[in-house]
């Protein structure tokens, strides 16, 4: 089993923790572990970040009617003279 360990707690968030522990019954490592079980319970996202930023702008015309230049020739290195 694996060991996490959070650091830079504030004393808020570690005090309504503790708080959420003592009211279920629970010590606060297990209030932990309930609270990322139940977070973490739900389905998977239906699709991935990338899908979503495409659907996002295919909303406002996507990027379909843009024209990309040939890309048989290797890039050029930059010049830097000035």
């Amino acid at each position: 089993m694996t060991s996490l360990t959070i650091r830079g707690l504030d004393d808020e968030t570690h005090a309504r923790l503790r708080v959420e522990a003592a009211r279920h019954g629970r010590s606060m490592e297990a209030e932990v572990r309930a609270i990322l079980r139940e977070h973490l319970a739900g389905p998977a996202p239906a699709s991935g970040l990338g899908s979503d930023i495409h659907a996002l702008f295919a909303a406002i015309g996507g990027a379909d009617d843009l024209v990309l230049p040939d890309r048989r020739e290797l890039p050029r290195a930059a010049e830097l003279d000035s």
